[in-house]
C-alpha cells in the first residue's frame, strides 16, 4: 500500500490525526468564522465525506467552489490550489509532540479510498455483450457487403462507427478500449470502401486514414494493412501512382498477414505499376498474387472476410484492369473471362454485383482496345441491368473508358457505335455515385 500523501492537504490531516469527522467539525467551524469576520450570519457550509476524500487523494483538477477555498486556507494557513495539488519535494515537520501513527480511522479512510477509486473506474465500462454485438454487426455488415445497397451500407457503417466511439468515449478498461478500436477502425474501413463506390473519393480518403490510426493505436498489423493498401488503391485513383507504390511498401511490412491481405496488396500494387507503364514490375506483381500460398490466415481479411476478403474472382477482375492498363487486350480479356466465369459458379444471391459488373465492362473495354466492336454489346449488356444504385465510380469510370473507345475514328462510320455511346451516357448520368461526385473521371488510367 502508498502510504505517501497524494496531495498537501492529505499530509496536514495525517498530520492532525484527523478522521473526516474530525475534518468536517474544523471546516464548519471555520466556515462560521469567517462568516463572522465578515459581519454574515454563520452559513450552513459543510463538508461531504465523498468530497473530502476526492479533495485529499488529489482526483480534484478544479478548483472547488466558494466558500470552501476561503475555508480551506484559514483552516490550514496555504491557498487552495497548493492545498490540493502534490506536497512540496521537502518532507513536512511534523507538530510538536505529535507522533506519526497509523489507526484505524486512517486504514479505515484508505480503504474508502480505494473501493471509490475502483467504483469510479468500473462505472467506465461497457457491457462486453455490448462489444460482443458490435463486432457481430461489423463483420455481417463485411460480408453482406456486397449484396447490400451501397447507401444501406453506408448508413448502417456510419452507425457502428458511431457505436464504436460512443463505447470509446464510455470505457477505461484496456481490453475493452482494444476491442472498440478495432471495431471503429473496420467500420471506417467499410466507410471508406462504400464512399468509394458512391463517388465521394476525398472521403474515401480520410476515412481509411482514420481506419489506419485505429489500427495503430492498438497495434493491429491486418487492419492497417488493409488501410494502407486502400490509401493505396486510392493514390492511383488520384493520379498518384508513385505514391501508390510507397503505400503498398508499407502496408506488406506489417506483422500477422495471411495470404489474402498479401495477395491483395499484390493485386493493388500490379495495378499501381500498370498506371506507371512498368510491364515487368506489373506482371511480376500478377504472378505474386496468383502464386501467394502459405497456408496463413489473418482474423480481418479470412477470419471476417467479406469486403475485407479478396477471393480469386476479384483477384482476376482487378488483373483484368492491370492488363488493359498496360495495352495488353488478350490478358486482359482472359483475365476479365476467368472472373465471370468464378463468378458465374456462385449462387445468383451470393454474386458481388460491383464486382461482376466492373469484369463485364473490363471485358468490353478489352474487345475495344482490339479494334473489335463485335460481341461489346453482349459484354454490356449484364453492367446495363445494374440498378442506379449500385453502378459505382469504378464501374462509372470504366464505362467512361468504353465511351471513349467507341469515338476511335475506326467507329466514327458505326450506328451502332453511336447508339451504344448514347446508352452509356444515359446509364452514367442516371447512376447514382454520378450524382453524389462521381460524374467526371477519377484518372484511373492517368
Amino acid at each position: 500500500m502508498d502510504l505517501d500523501p497524494r496531495t498537501l492537504l492529505q499530509a496536514l490531516v495525517r498530520e492532525r490525526g484527523w478522521t473526516y469527522d474530525d475534518f468536517r467539525r474544523a471546516y464548519e467551524a471555520a466556515a462560521r468564522g469567517l462568516a463572522a469576520e465578515d459581519g454574515m450570519s454563520p452559513p450552513s457550509a459543510t463538508v461531504a465525506e465523498l468530497t473530502f476524500r476526492r479533495w485529499t487523494s488529489g482526483r480534484t483538477k478544479t478548483l472547488p467552489a466558494k466558500p470552501a477555498p476561503q475555508v480551506l486556507e484559514r483552516m490550514f494557513g496555504y491557498g487552495a490550489r497548493p492545498l490540493l495539488s502534490p506536497p512540496p519535494e521537502r518532507p513536512l515537520e511534523a507538530a510538536p509532540n505529535h507522533v506519526t501513527a497509523l489507526n484505524e480511522s486512517e486504514i479505515a479512510m484508505t480503504a474508502r479510498d480505494a473501493a471509490a477509486h475502483a467504483g469510479d473506474a468500473a462505472s467506465r465500462s461497457v457491457a462486453d455483450m455490448t462489444l460482443e454485438q458490435l463486432h457481430d454487426d461489423v463483420a455481417a455488415l463485411a460480408r453482406a457487403y456486397n449484396r447490400t445497397s451501397p447507401i444501406e451500407v453506408y448508413i448502417r457503417a456510419k452507425g457502428l462507427l458511431a457505436t464504436a466511439q460512443s463505447a470509446l468515449e464510455r470505457t477505461q478498461v484496456p481490453r475493452q478500449e482494444t476491442e472498440a478500436y478495432l471495431a471503429a477502425g473496420q467500420s471506417a474501413a467499410l466507410l471508406s470502401a462504400i464512399s468509394f463506390d458512391l463517388g465521394s473519393l476525398p472521403s474515401a480518403v480520410s476515412l481509411s486514414r482514420t481506419a489506419a490510426l485505429y489500427g495503430k493505436v492498438i497495434e493491429h498489423g491486418p487492419l492497417q494493412a488493409y488501410a494502407h493498401g486502400a490509401l493505396a488503391f486510392l493514390s492511383f485513383w488520384s493520379g498518384r501512382p508513385s505514391e501508390s507504390i510507397r503505400y503498398v511498401s508499407t502496408a506488406q511490412a506489417f506483422g500477422g498477414l495471411g495470404d489474402t491481405a498479401l495477395t491483395r496488396l499484390s493485386v493493388i500494387e500490379a495495378r499501381a505499376y500498370g498506371h506507371l507503364g512498368n510491364r515487368v514490375a506489373a506482371e511480376k506483381a500478377v504472378r505474386r498474387a496468383l502464386e501467394q500460398s502459405t497456408g496463413k490466415r489473418d482474423d480481418l481479411h479470412d477470419d471476417i472476410g467479406g469486403e475485407f476478403a479478396f477471393p480469386s474472382d476479384r483477384v482476376a477482375m482487378s488483373n483484368a484492369t492491370t492488363y488493359l492498363l498496360l495495352g495488353d487486350a488478350n490478358g486482359a480479356e482472359e483475365s476479365a473471362e476467368r472472373a465471370l466465369l468464378l463468378l458465374g459458379t456462385k449462387p445468383e444471391g451470393e454474386r458481388p454485383l460491383l464486382i461482376s459488373t466492373q469484369a463485364s465492362v473490363d471485358l468490353a473495354r478489352a474487345r475495344l482496345l482490339r479494334g473489335e466492336l463485335d460481341g461489346v454489346q453482349d459484354a454490356l449488356d449484364p453492367a446495363f441491368a445494374v440498378p442506379a444504385e449500385w453502378r459505382g465510380a469504378g464501374t462509372l469510370e470504366r464505362m467512361a473508358e468504353v465511351r471513349s473507345g467507341l469515338c476511335h475514328p475506326d467507329f466514327s462510320n458505326s450506328a451502332e457505335a453511336r447508339t451504344l455511346g448514347e446508352r452509356i451516357e444515359e446509364y452514367s448520368a442516371a447512376a447514382t455515385a454520378h450524382r453524389l461526385g462521381a460524374g467526371t473521371p477519377l484518372a484511373i488510367e492517368g
